[in-house]
């Protein structure tokens, strides 16, 4: 058995590395190539960057492509491109833009592991006959009884466990994440050593098709008629106020509903269908109840049985609470005080065992309930 848990000897083991051109997977490259298993990196082109500012720090830019070449050129490895432009269009930017004008708060980098990355790469590897796709992302993978098992990465602040709750347990057996028993320093430090080119490479803040994190600029692009005009009114449905189109908008907001108040005012509904921005104050934020869609369970039902915790956003706390199945649906009871939980975000399943917090599934945030509306 190798370092990956692989029953071959680490040079008859080929592993496909994905990536990005950042220091994260340019490390876990490096790595796999110095023990010497047999290394092929794939970097995944998503998206015509143009006309990217040069400032945003995104990931799957032109800029990071050549960084991964260089790095797979230094360390000796076999290096890809992948043009999935079309694919990334469709199935994330598509989705996203959907989303928004539906009144959710979307995630697309869920979406972009949940499809192009953890489906299509994943067949893609299978056809290279490779045994594991390795990944740079801060989550631990532990293997018990020939089953494989998601944990929070060790460095809490890196995490990423929140953004592959849709991973499926056959992806799961296959994937290796190196990095989640060590903190992000040791990984630049790693880099530094093996002088890496990106090693002191800034990590990526904005999402890759959104430059400088301008949303609304984006779905103007490709929905210029989803900045509608409509009414914003208070929880009895009065109307207070007008807004620009509800794309502007997302749940728990406060600066920009420009509306007198001797309060200050929330958006606390999004209301698509009406096309109505609905305001209230703090207390009306705190949610109790939420309902999930498309789930993906990678526990027994007995495990969920549990009163367990959940994350309802990725900078978020674990939050305790009581889940109820049904089918490919889920209704979540909330036990802690949150505030703020928006439609279109994931919810996160989490147990605590003697190892760590061990990531149980999740789904989609399909509506959320307070004592004064539902949405």
């Amino acid at each position: 058995m190798n370092s990956l848990g692989i029953n071959k000897s680490i040079k008859e083991t080929k592993v496909v590395v994905a990536m990005s051109g950042g220091v994260d997977s340019s490390v876990v490259a490096a790595l796999m190539k110095q023990e010497g298993y047999d290394v092929t990196g794939i970097t995944l082109k998503l998206y015509d960057d143009t006309k990217s500012s040069k400032e945003g720090r995104q990931c799957c830019a032109g800029q990071d492509i050549m960084d991964a070449k260089r790095v797979s050129e230094k360390i000796n490895i076999n290096h890809e491109i992948l043009y999935y432009q079309k694919k990334f269009k469709s199935e994330v930017i598509d989705s996203f833009i959907d989303s928004y004008t539906a009144g959710e708060t979307p995630i697309p980098c869920v979406q972009c592991n949940q499809t192009v990355k953890f489906r299509d790469l994943f067949k893609y590897a299978k056809d290279l006959n490779a045994d594991a796709l390795v990944t740079g992302h801060y989550v631990s993978r532990i293997q018990n009884n020939g089953r494989a098992n998601m944990y929070r990465a060790k460095d809490f602040n890196r995490d990423q466990s929140y953004f592959l709750f849709s991973t499926t347990q056959e992806q799961l057996d296959f994937l290796r994440f190196p990095l989640g028993e060590i903190d992000k320093s040791e990984t630049r430090l790693i880099a530094k050593k093996l002088n890496l080119n990106v090693a002191d490479k800034p990590d990526s803040q904005d999402i890759c098709f959104v430059p400088n994190g301008d949303y609304s600029s984006v779905i103007k692009k490709f929905r210029p008629e989803s900045f509608k005009k409509g009414k914003i009114i208070d929880l009895i449905g009065n109307q207070i106020g007008e807004h620009e189109g509800i794309i502007n908008y997302t749940i728990g907001q406060r600066k920009g509903i420009k509306i007198s108040s001797d309060k200050p005012l929330y958006v606390v509904n999004i209301n698509a269908e009406n096309n109505t921005v609905v305001v209230g104050n703090k207390a009306n934020l705190e949610i109790k109840k939420i309902m999930l869609r498309d789930l993906n369970i990678l526990a027994s039902k007995k495990e969920l049985e549990k009163i367990i915790n959940i994350k309802v956003r990725s900078t978020g706390k674990l939050l305790k609470s009581r889940i109820k199945l049904n089918n490919n649906y889920a209704e979540v009871e909330i036990l802690d005080k949150e505030t703020g939980i928006s439609p279109g975000q994931a919810c996160v399943f989490y147990s605590k065992d003697e190892i760590g917090d061990k990531v149980l599934g999740g789904g989609w945030i399909d509506k959320t309930f307070n004592n004064n509306l539902s949405t």
